[in-house]
């Protein structure tokens, strides 16, 4: 079969109908990817629309390649399987058990008088496309090929991380008596799901829907103890009926509005394209260029809370890095706006002026040039007619970049001289007006004063085109201005002196000179004092189909902008058969025409409804306030319920999400509290960033052009070098070094990378639990590391914590017998437990409820092994002592704790039951370490317990291998004994023994 040939769908049966017309290629299966135990991955296309999964080298022998993998699947599955626990029998059991009881259900009236605890997990985004190609077992003969549909492929293992978390903790509360609040629900908007509807005709809400399916059925695979009554997706009009009526509430307080903003237009797609479909400056989808576009757009006014959004931080247990992210992200500082008049060709003051803002008035003296954006609004009154031609032209291209190209600070900078000059306001120069993309029109005033003698990005502009730098601070080392870098520091002021203007800072400190170039700017109308942000409004509409409807009309006959009645919320999003770009710069939405027009509702004057739709970040930034009251259809939340619930008291999500989400729901949060919404003034009271999770190590040798190894030190990697991933078996470490096992003198590179499909390492969890349960995974991934730090996943790693808890059903139920099955039951006895046993337990007690409280998983696991170590030394299982254990267990492997606790004679959930709290008269050490001398002369040391008597001492000293040599064949003489201090053995003279002299 040759891979570069489209393959009939005819050719595999059984088939769904939704695949019917499309046909498939398949491409060659990544080296790093280990093969999958019930199927095998494949890239693959949907020829008939260009679909692309991935990109990797086609190979013709595939499917020859693939029959083998399924045969050596087939004779895998003859053999006998040997687990070292059932839990493929009692994970089902025990998922089966509470879904039909509904144990994690949190009642809609709960008892207030108890504590709560509401922990949340920032909710999934199930909205990815890729493909899986199933290989039936039915022989080489007659291989059944089924393909599936993973537009939303599911988790992957790094996935889980924060749920698990999250899901210990909320374990944990339940059994101390919290009411607990933990939900789950779907963020379901999105470009993926439309990107992919757009490339296959299906609508975005089917595989939406499928997609949602698929993630439910993993997370409640893992054990999650969800309150599934609570689920939300905000795709549902009954959820986003409420999204829009905030949006109604934001209009009615100025703080939505519409406004000309740049967007990425994309002319061969006729359409506009979000940023993360633009990748150097061209469409991802096609290639295609891409321009920057002015167009109306709605925005809200995150701007007018840029102050309290900063202040309330210092409040929240929040990671300082998070906090400080917010911070430089909203961007306050304080400065001065300042004015330049611009000149015309005779030197003469025009009535233009533009204002610049600045963070270092002290400076203005130095200003030898000024820097407009290039979509600055007065640019077409700036330039002069030789220059018009060359600088409509580098603002064509400067519109080709994105914002974040622009500002790239490594990137050499470029720019275009205006023709018209402006008057320094400080000392009346004329100063040269230059154009540059490294200016944003959406920052500032969209112009800068560039003072290149103080400014790096300034300095290294004025020294590619030739501009004057003038010094006017001095810096603490007089040779710094002959080293040919920009001084940003403060110090005393020079060369700021103007008779023409009446400014004087020579010789003053910066922060002083700054404060008098603002007085005098205010005192002769040049400037004022200004408070400045990075922060810009939000930016909230997309020309797409898949989101929430804007709740607007503009009248035909003046196109003014009108609310629809909160009444007639939801605004549901029409059924639409065509939902591709319209071509024209229209959102989709503008092909349901008998949508679109209609009546307002306040004067029955014809209007068109807004066809732009929410962007995906606004289901997100109230989701949590509905899991508090999830069906309430007559307000947003019942103020009781919020009240009681908030505010969050653990939020566990992704650091990417550090800014963005973050800053959005406290901005909506703060709305709503301003309007008696909800009753705090921050919606999550501790955030935690859990670490990412990497796949297995890689290893990579490096060979020059003959073919030959070459190791990685010597390896010119800027030359012609091919790379080899070398598998795992072949590798050894030496040092700390990893090297070729056949070659030890060829080192290799061992790096991880982040899970992706790309790279081929993804790990599915499905494939995990199927070999070794659903808790082996939740416990390996809080083994792997302290929760907040990055780490390496391991196969081999899961394997431990699969035997430990193999060991501990083996020691609470006993050996397999010999079918391989377990006796029912458990060996545990009911007499009275020995001081020791209890003295392990209370230890152990101690120690996780610590760990889980502090978020220190791994920790909390060890002290559960050293626990089980201790256990498998005892005579006898005393009942008491395994049921406290079995408890501390369940948070962490919850589907085998239960199993236990039914065992040992529970018909009831654990999950209720109270946590095991440590007795601290078995905490205290017992045992203390005693000095002991021989004549005075320390010697070693020995174990007593507390109330050691002469007598008992003496004998541990006798029976001490180190210690008993230096009183074989010696008299006592006298015996020191200070109780738990010291022992003292003063010796006589040796013994002779008969017949010696």
């Amino acid at each position: 079969m040759n891979a570069n040939t489209c393959i009939q769908p005819s050719q595999f049966l059984p088939f769904s109908p939704l695949y019917q017309q499309s046909f498939l290629i398949f491409t060659q299966k990544p080296q790093s990817l280990k093969p999958n135990k019930k199927s095998c991955y494949f890239s693959t296309r949907v020829c008939d629309y260009s679909f692309k999964v991935g990109v990797v080298r086609t190979q013709k022998s595939t499917v020859k390649c693939s029959v083998s993998e399924v045969e050596e699947q087939k004779e895998k599955q003859q053999k006998v399987v040997t687990r070292a626990y059932p839990f493929h029998k009692i994970e089902p059991k025990w998922q089966s058990y509470w879904e039909k009881n509904q144990t994690f259900r949190t009642p809609d009236e709960v008892d207030t008088s108890k504590p709560k605890f509401y922990v949340l997990d920032m909710f999934p985004y199930p909205s990815s496309c890729m493909y899986r190609l199933d290989f039936g077992n039915r022989g080489v003969g007659n291989l059944v090929y089924e393909i599936q549909s993973k537009c939303g492929a599911g988790l992957h293992v790094g996935h889980p991380l924060g749920y698990t978390a999250t899901d210990i903790l909320a374990r944990l509360k339940r059994m101390q008596g919290y009411n607990v609040l933990h939900p789950m629900g779907w963020d379901a908007f999105g470009l993926p799901a439309e990107q992919y509807a757009i490339e296959t005709g299906t609508h975005p809400k089917i595989t939406t829907l499928r997609n949602i399916n698929r993630f439910r059925s993993q997370l409640k695979s893992l054990g999650f103890s969800y309150d599934w009554d609570r689920e939300i997706s905000t795709t549902e009009p009954q959820y986003y009926k409420w999204t829009q009526w905030i949006f109604l509430q934001l209009l009615k307080r100025g703080l939505a509005y519409q406004a000309e903003v740049p967007v990425n237009w994309c002319p061969a797609l006729g359409t506009v394209l979000a940023n993360e479909e633009v990748v150097d400056g061209v469409s991802e989808r096609g290639g295609h260029a891409v321009i920057r576009k002015p167009m109306r757009q709605w925005m809200l006014k995150i701007t007018a809370y840029a102050d309290r959004l900063l202040e309330d931080l210092d409040d929240l247990d929040w990671p300082e890095s998070v906090k400080e992210m917010q911070r430089n992200w909203i961007g306050r500082s304080e400065g001065a706006e300042l004015e330049f008049c611009v000149l015309n060709s005779d030197g003469k003051e025009r009535d233009i002026k533009i204002t610049v803002y600045t963070t270092r008035p002290d400076t203005v003296f130095g200003a030898t040039y000024l820097v407009v954006a290039p979509e600055h609004s007065l640019l077409p009154s700036l330039m002069s007619l030789s220059q018009r031609e060359s600088v409509e032209e580098y603002k064509d291209l400067a519109s080709r970049k994105s914002d974040l190209e622009r500002t790239e600070l490594q990137k050499e900078k470029t720019g275009i001289f205006s023709g018209c000059y402006a008057k320094n306001p400080a000392n009346g120069e004329a100063i040269p007006i230059w154009v540059a993309d490294y200016v944003l029109g959406s920052y500032g005033t969209g112009a800068i004063m560039a003072v290149p003698a103080h400014d790096t990005r300034d300095y290294e502009f004025a020294t590619k085109y030739d501009i004057p730098i003038r010094w006017v601070v001095k810096p603490d080392d007089d040779d710094f201005i002959d080293s040919g870098k920009a001084y940003e520091g403060g110090g005393s002021i020079l060369n700021s002196s103007s008779s023409t203007s009446g400014l004087d800072i020579n010789g003053l400190d910066s922060k002083l000179a700054a404060s008098k170039v603002i007085e005098w700017a205010d005192t002769t109308g040049n400037g004022k004092k200004k408070v400045n942000y990075k922060l810009r409004d939000w930016l909230f509409a997309r020309q797409r189909y898949w989101g929430e409807p804007i709740p607007v009309v503009f009248l035909q006959d003046s196109g003014e902008t009108a609310p629809i009645l909160e009444t007639d919320l939801p605004l549901a999003l029409p059924e639409l058969d065509d939902f591709t770009p319209t071509g024209t710069g229209e959102p989709p939405l503008a092909k349901a025409v008998s949508w679109v027009k209609t009546t307002d509702p306040s004067s029955g004057k014809p209007a068109m409804r807004e066809t732009s739709t929410m962007p995906q970040w606004a289901g997100s930034c109230w989701y949590y306030l509905r899991y508090m009251d999830p069906k309430n259809s007559k307000e947003l939340v019942d103020k009781t319920k919020e009240k009681y619930w908030s505010p969050v008291d653990i939020y566990v999500g992704g650091a990417e999400h550090a800014v963005l989400h973050l800053l959005y729901s406290r901005f909506w949060h703060k709305v709503l509290y301003d309007i008696g919404v909800v009753s705090t003034k921050e919606p999550f009271k501790c955030v935690i960033n859990q670490g990412i999770i990497l796949g297995e190590v890689q290893y990579t040798a490096f060979k020059n052009p003959d073919g030959n190894y070459v190791s990685a030190d010597s390896a010119d990697l800027s030359g012609e070098i091919i790379q080899e991933i070398i598998p795992e078996e072949k590798v050894i470490k030496s040092g700390d070094s990893f090297v070729l096992k056949g070659d030890p003198g060829i080192r290799l590179i061992a790096r991880a990378h982040k899970m992706s499909k790309s790279r081929g390492n993804v790990v599915n969890p499905d494939d995990v639990v199927s070999e070794y349960g659903a808790d082996s995974l939740r416990l390996y991934e809080m083994f792997m590391g302290p929760f907040r730090d990055s780490k390496t996943w391991s196969t081999s790693g899961i394997e431990g914590v699969y035997r430990f808890l193999g060991r501990t059903w083996r020691l609470i139920v006993g050996i397999p017998l010999p079918d391989g099955t377990f006796r029912d039951g458990t060996v545990a006895i009911d007499g009275e437990p020995s001081f020791e046993q209890l003295r392990s337990l209370h230890k152990c007690i101690a120690k996780v409820t610590e760990e889980i409280e502090g978020t220190r998983f791994n920790t909390g696991i060890s002290a559960m092994m050293e626990f089980i170590n201790a256990a498998y030394k005892w005579d006898t299982l005393p009942r008491s002592v395994i049921e406290e254990f079995v408890l501390l267990l369940s948070p962490y492997a919850p589907h085998i704790a239960e199993e236990l606790w039914f065992r040992l004679g529970h018909l009831n959930s654990l999950a209720y039951e109270p946590f095991p709290k440590a007795n601290p008269d078995y905490l205290k050490e017992s045992t203390i370490v005693l000095p002991v001398q021989i004549n005075g002369k320390m010697r070693g040391t020995i174990q007593i317990e507390e109330g050691c008597s002469e007598e008992d001492a003496f004998r541990l000293v006798s029976q001490d291998s180190k210690l008993s040599k230096f009183l074989d064949g010696k008299s006592i003489k006298k015996r020191i004994y200070v109780p738990g201090k010291i022992l003292n053995v003063i010796l006589g003279p040796q013994n002779i023994k008969a017949g010696v002299r």
